[in-house]
């Protein structure tokens, strides 16, 4: 391993906020691959989709799934059928919690959503707790 790569080496070599390669890559510039695949591809989109449908129609399952994917991309997130009570306080957020548990635990929400659910009560409950603790902060000076 050379020597001369070493972090101790290197510190102070660069300034801070400062590009290592002033005269880089333009901002905006666009990689000559994805450049040179889209003059290939211009005037060619309307056959290409054609052909593609036409290979999803007659059973190709490979051409099938782009399809479905450009028509029905995967859901990323829902609505969650979850009615969530005022969160007022910290106990308030706990209570919360409770809730979320018996939603789960019947089936009205899954673990998943349960879980990016918990996120939101947590960080209701520790900006109310740093609120209180700012307010009893002021009350003793």
């Amino acid at each position: 391993m050379a020597s001369d790569n070493t972090g101790e080496q290197q510190a102070g070599r660069f300034t801070k906020g400062q590009s290592g390669n002033p005269a880089g890559r333009p901002r905006g510039s666009r990689n000559l691959a994805t450049v040179a695949v889209e003059t290939l591809l211009s005037g060619e989109a309307e056959r290409l989709t054609r052909k593609c449908i036409e290979l999803a129609l007659s059973g190709d399952t490979v051409a099938l799934r782009l399809a479905l994917e450009r028509i029905c991309p995967p859901r990323r997130d829902r609505a969650a059928a979850f009615a969530l009570r005022p969160i007022h306080s910290a106990r308030d957020a706990a209570e919360a919690q409770s809730d979320l548990a018996d939603a789960v635990s019947s089936g009205i929400i899954t673990p998943a959503e349960a879980a990016e659910i918990s996120k939101v009560l947590a960080n209701a409950a520790k900006a109310y707790e740093i609120a209180e603790m700012a307010e009893r902060a002021s009350w003793s000076r």
